[in-house]
């Protein structure tokens, strides 16, 4: 292959007489541009490596006609599920006291830490991140609507807890350090967990 190049090549330039190093160096550039052109890959062809093509599989989204018609399908079972009253014990999941509580009817919750109400006060736990059942799950993001949910609690009883002891001794050093620790506490009971009888 090198010697058929060289021979058009040679064929080329013997039409212009030329000598020295001008003619070298002449013959020795054609030459390499015409090895360059005749192995060059395909125009258009780009290797499958992981810079070109990522190695997980292509995601293809859904069609938004598709899904708007499915949501309405599944919201509308949940409708007749409630309107039926067939979806069991709801849980739910609230955030109070700077906590996070998984909640049903009928369950005792201990907060410790003091809040600003009397015993026997009936509260409403507004910041509800979920309800679910047996059946469907309602995920806020982050909170449920307050038309959608309500969930109310009773105080119980308010106290202090057990103190705990935090005790430092160091002997033969008269050294001794002791703090007692006592915060407040207080008892809710969950009463109810309603959901709205029609969701939108």
């Amino acid at each position: 292959m090198a010697g058929v190049l060289c021979g058009r090549l040679f064929r080329g330039l013997a039409l212009r007489p030329q000598s020295g190093p001008a003619a070298v160096s002449l013959l020795w550039s054609a030459f390499r541009s015409q090895r360059s052109q005749s192995t060059s890959p395909q125009t258009g062809y780009v290797p499958k490596t992981s810079l070109s093509a990522p190695p997980w599989p292509e995601i293809k989204l859904p069609d938004p006609a598709e899904e708007a018609e499915h949501h309405a399908e599944v919201v509308q079972k949940i409708n007749n599920l409630i309107a039926a009253g067939q979806f069991g014990r709801l849980f739910a999941v609230v955030h109070f006291a700077s906590r996070q509580w998984k909640v049903t009817n009928e369950d005792l919750i201990l907060i410790q830490q003091f809040v600003d109400v009397e015993c026997g006060d009936r509260i409403r736990l507004e910041k509800v991140l979920l309800v679910g059942s047996d059946d469907f799950t309602l995920i806020g993001k982050p909170l449920l609507g307050l038309d959608l949910v309500r969930i109310e609690a009773t105080v119980v009883e308010k106290t202090d807890s057990c103190p705990k002891i935090w005790m430092k001794f160091w002997r033969r050093h008269r050294y001794r350090k002791k703090k007692i620790f006592i915060h407040a506490q207080t008892l809710l009971r969950i009463n109810t967990i309603e959901i709205a009888p029609n969701l939108s």
